[in-house]
């Protein structure tokens, strides 16, 4: 409960008065499956025990006031509930589902006085944005009573993150971050929404995060572009077979037709895709069946695909991920996230986990200077609502 406390404590020095209410949205930390959300496949994420809380209370006038933790040099964000422009600071992500809600037709009855702190790190890929997203979504909904389910709420997170903030990502950040379960990965399929829950065998294997040190800005990187370079993979290949996806064929269907697509750069974007929705189905199969050395192997093969084909790793993240595979009980480890900096995830055997921790801290300060941040995860339940009255 320390967060708790200490954001509603934070809420009482900036705005002088006890919160109504504090809710909470986790990161997450994908797997297998990294591109191929908007692609029409599958991920499998799951939700972390880190995340963002948020301390709300209701106002009787339209204005929304904004405070975070993790920025406290921007002080007091201001905002009329119905006119809510981006400014170009962190708060632009709570205004863009807020503008969400209303061109969705949902009535916001007032404004809010509302104060965020988290403790994900900002810029490593593990969702801190869709958490924001998810986490204002949930507010919303519980200040004014609004009728919104938690997979509705992923929705509106990306639709605002598409629209609002200007990145083209798909639906498994905020996904996973509404959603998630404890002690479970969601195989999610991004085309029908359709999911189920895997149970992560905790007894077995450590899932170890390790951020590279490098901040990624995906809606200023080339994300957007790999994404428009699927679409012309898409099209082109449209010319020879009708498909609705990239991830809609198998990889043998691919190869058969991969002919069809003559621009260079949207072949390799095209075979990451298409490969590494076979492998996340296939990992998923292989954890069911208690092969964990397996969905190990498929992780590393997916940070291979993610490097040479999809081109979104980075010097630091190969080093991580190529000492980890060198580093004694390690079964798998790969770049998450977007890419372009951010983290590497770890599936390490139980009895392996602290040796490899202090190993990485040694590996990670002999290349790079600095103390590492290491995160042994637990995984967590998705958006909640933590302290509520009784009627607000």
């Amino acid at each position: 409960m320390y967060e708790v406390n200490r954001v509603n404590e934070l809420f009482s020095d900036v705005f002088g008065a006890q919160p109504q209410m504090t809710c909470f949205a986790p990161g997450r930390v994908n797997l297998i499956g990294e591109h191929t959300d908007y692609n029409g496949g599958h991920v499998f994420p799951c939700a972390l025990d880190l995340g963002i809380y948020c301390a709300a209370s209701r106002r009787d006038d339209s204005v929304v006031r904004m405070y975070s933790a993790n920025f406290p040099d921007d002080g007091i964000i201001a905002c009329d509930i119905h006119s809510a422009a981006s400014d170009g600071r962190w708060a632009d992500y709570v205004k863009a589902v807020i503008n969400t809600f209303i061109s969705f037709g949902y009535e916001l009855s007032g404004g809010a006085d509302l104060v965020f702190s988290g403790n994900l790190p900002d810029g490593s890929g593990l969702s801190s944005s869709a958490a924001l997203e998810v986490l204002t979504a949930t507010v919303l909904r519980e200040l004014f009573g609004l009728s919104v389910t938690r997979q509705q709420a992923a929705i509106i997170g990306q639709f605002a993150e598409n629209r609002y903030i200007g990145l083209n990502c798909g639906i498994m950040d905020q996904f996973a971050s509404a959603m998630g379960k404890r002690d479970h990965a969601i195989l999610l399929d991004t085309n029908s929404l359709r999911y189920e829950y895997a149970p992560i065998p905790g007894d077995k294997a450590a899932i170890i995060i390790i951020n590279s040190g490098v901040k990624h800005s995906l809606a200023s990187s080339a994300y957007n572009d790999r994404r428009r370079e699927c679409e012309t993979a898409l099209a082109q290949l449209n010319g020879a077979v009708k498909t609705p996806s990239l991830c809609a064929m198998t990889p043998d269907e691919f190869s058969t037709h991969a002919s069809a697509i003559t621009d260079p750069v949207a072949l390799k974007r095209a075979r990451h895709a298409v490969t590494e929705n076979a492998r996340t189905l296939e990992a998923v199969q292989a954890l069911n069946c208690g092969d964990i050395e397996r969905f190990g192997e498929l992780m590393y093969r997916s940070h291979i695909s993610l490097r040479d084909n999809y081109e979104v790793s980075c010097r630091e993240l190969d080093i991580l991920v190529e000492e980890a595979m060198r580093a004694e009980g390690v079964l798998g480890s790969r770049m998450t996230g977007g890419g372009f900096g951010g983290c590497t995830v770890n599936l390490v055997r139980k009895e392996f986990a602290e040796a490899f921790t202090e190993h990485m801290k040694q590996v990670y300060d002999k290349h790079f200077g600095r103390p590492a941040e290491i995160y042994v995860i637990s995984i967590g339940d998705g958006a909640r609502t933590i302290v509520k009255p009784a009627d607000l």
